[in-house]
Formats: C-alpha cells, structure tokens, sequence
C-alpha cells in the first residue's frame, strides 16, 4: 500500500488532543488510531505494542549479517490539534494539479498561489486537500503513513537493514509527547521524527519554548460608584497586551526570530486570562522575554495592587541544536538520502518544536524530517502524493545508509 493511500485511511480517524486535559493522554481517541497501528504493525509481523499512556512500541529485527549495526528510530505523531477538527475529514484528491487556485469544496476558502507561493512548484502531481471545512491531518499521520510504508517495505524486501525501531506518540500538539516516551524501550541508539513540512526538509534547531498563563483578579462594582475602586481585569489585560514588545509577534517574524503569540484571551470586569507561548532559538533570549513578562506584571500590580496579575511560565521544549552537534552524522545523512531520493535537502531552523526536541534531551539524538505537507493546522492543508513518496524513499535510504553507515562516522 502506498503512503498516501494510508494517509487517506487514518485522517478519518479524528484524533484531536485536548490542551485542558490532566490526563495522558489528553484524549480517549487517540486509543483508538494506536491500536489499529498494533494491529496493522502486528499484521506485518512486526512486534508491536501499546501501552496505557496510548505511545506505540515497535521494532523490526536487522536482516542477518546487520545485527550489530546502530538501531535507526523513526518517530510520528498520532494527535491532531483541536481546530477545525469537529467532525469527520473528508480528504479531496485532485489528479493531474495544474499549480493554479483550487476552491475547497463549499467552504467559502480557496488556496491561492497569494497565499502559499510554492502552489505553482506543485503542478503536475497529485494534490490532497481538505473539503475546507476541517483540518487534513496530513500533521501528523502522513509521518505515520510514511513510516508504516517503510515497515511494509522492509518486511517484504531484501534490502540489508539493522534494527528499526518504531514510535508513535499522543499529545505533540499539546506540547506533551514525549512526556511519558520510554526512550529504553523504544531502543533506539538515534532517531528521526517525521513531522516537518515539504520533503527534503531537515531540521535539527528548534525554539526554546514556554507556555505562560496570566491572570489577573479585579473589583467590580457599579460604575456608578467605580472611582477609585474598581479595578478593570479585561482592561488589564489588553493593557498587558498593549506592553509586549512592538513588532515581536508570529506574524512579523522568521527565521531565527523570537515571539510573544497570544493564543487567547478573554474577560470581564472581575477577571481576565491570557494564554501565551513564547518562543525563541537563543536561549539568553529566551530568558530575556521571561523577564519582560515578570516586569511587566510588577508593573501592573503596583498600578493596580498587588495579586491583581499573576504570571506562570511552564517550560515547553528546549532547543535541540545542543544536543545534535555531538551527532552531526544524522543531518550528514539525512543530506545524502534526500540528494538520493532526488529531493534538493533544506537543512532550516524550525519555528516550533517536535518530539525530538525533548527527546533529544532524554538522550535520544532525533531531528526532524518534512513529510512532504504544507499549510498544517488549518482548513488549507494540503500534500502530494509524490511529495510522501519521496520521503519514504527517503527513509529507506537512511535505512540503507544505516545499514553499515557507508563510511559516514557513527556514534552508536
């Protein structure tokens, strides 16, 4: 079976994690994509499990004569994010793209060459897109189509292979995917995950990355009778807003810069919530935007009283540049298997975090790869059928690279 043919069979399973959630995973569909992937992997013969934190175990044997190479992990996520995803994907194939606008179905949106410029790169393949109405889900089950692809082929071919491990996590999109990841039972000496954008990207530096929370407490009372006591929490709050660096937001950055991305706000006289990330490559940066947030709390509370603004900062995902540099084979590798596949190798900052970022951290050295999609998130997502078949063709090189490292320097 092919990638996208897979794909087009898990995006009708809706997994959307739930941020409020406490518990692990953040929601009880997801169950339900990991255990048909044990029973898909299962039905390959390939050993696989899943265990009660709904993370997929799986591992396939080196061919004889490769046992005692490094084992290769390669890592996706099974959760969606919440947006958009009320009700069943309905994925749209259009054979024979001609790189030029495509309507979405009834929705009232249409992708356009104005807003995602690489449409026309497209023409000529086969386009998957949503109805415009939900998500794909291209984020992040054409990883797993991708990689299911790969441990299909490897089982029904010769190719001279060593250990493969297999994991597929809940959670990524709430920012806790690898919260409960057994890096010693996955087993694998240094992995890939396969969450990026379009194929042939690899990407090894990351955010630093935190969630913050901010509350502020106010005094209602007529405002007939308001002056001098009534504190406004919804006012405090856009005026917290108001001081946050000018310019520094999602929408006027790239590259290597930083942010402060609202994610929502809402509020009345009484009391008013932010929620915010933060986002930055430096890590003195990083730091630096945790101190303008503390000084503009204590400057609101002087303002206003004390504990009328609270602020909780929680760690998210580091930057795992630091933890690749020792293991620089990887991105080498990840290079000359894109060139093999026939894709131009991007080798770019992510401006967001994967898995592997705290699984770098845990000790399992683990860049990312593109899985040939784009737009994820949002009603506009899209992929190519051709895009996923590059990437499996280039996981299997990795594999075959692996294999015996093809005097690349190994660290296992």
């Amino acid at each position: 079976m092919k990638a996208w043919e897979r794909l087009l069979n898990y995006v009708t399973v809706m997994t959307p994690s739930d941020e409020e959630s406490e518990t692990s995973p953040s929601s009880d569909c997801q169950f339900v994509l990991a255990d048909r992937l044990v029973k898909e992997l299962s039905d390959m013969q390939i050993s696989a499990s899943r265990d009660d934190k709904c993370y997929v175990y799986a591992r396939i044997p080196a061919s004889k004569g490769c046992e005692d190479q490094p084992c290769l992990g390669f890592i996706a996520h099974m959760d969606t994010v919440s947006d958009f995803a009320d009700h069943t994907v309905k994925p749209v194939i259009h054979e024979k793209y001609n790189g030029s606008a495509v309507v979405l179905g009834e929705s009232g949106r249409t992708l356009t060459e104005e807003m995602f410029p690489h449409l026309p790169l497209l023409a000529g393949r086969t386009l998957i897109t949503t109805d415009g109405t939900t998500i794909l889900g291209a984020d992040d089950k054409a990883g797993i189509a991708e990689i299911m692809t790969l441990a299909e082929i490897l089982v029904n071919s010769k190719i001279p292979h060593g250990p493969v491990a297999i994991g597929f996590t809940p959670d990524e999109e709430v920012g806790r995917g690898a919260e409960h990841f057994d890096v010693s039972r996955f087993g694998a000496d240094f992995a890939y995950t396969v969450d990026g954008d379009m194929e042939g990207e690899i990407e090894y530096e990351t955010f630093n990355a935190a969630a913050v929370k901010v509350n502020f407490n106010g005094v209602n009372v007529h405002p007939g009778t308001a002056k001098g006591i009534m504190v406004n929490a919804a006012a405090a709050a856009c005026e917290f807003r108001s001081m946050l660096p000018e310019g520094e937001t999602p929408e006027e950055t790239e590259g290597y810069e930083g942010f402060y991305h609202i994610m929502k706000i809402k509020g009345t006289v009484a009391e008013a919530k932010i929620d915010m990330i933060v986002r930055d490559h430096d890590n003195e940066k990083f730091a630096a935007r945790k101190a303008v947030l503390e000084e503009i709390t204590e400057t609101l509370n002087k303002k206003y009283g004390a504990g009328t603004v609270t602020m909780s900062w929680r760690e998210q995902y580091r930057n795992m540049a630091e933890k690749i540099k020792d293991h620089f084979h990887l991105i080498d590798n990840a290079k000359i298997a894109a060139m093999r596949a026939g894709v131009t190798p991007k080798v770019q900052p992510v401006r967001g975090g994967t898995d592997g970022a705290m699984l770098s951290f845990m000790g399992l050295p683990c860049p990312n790869l593109g899985t040939g999609g784009f737009a994820f998130h949002g009603p506009y997502e899209h992929i190519t059928v051709e895009g996923m078949d590059k990437v499996v063709q280039m996981l299997l090189n990795l594999v075959k690279i692996y294999s015996g490292c093809e005097n690349m320097s190994c660290d296992a």
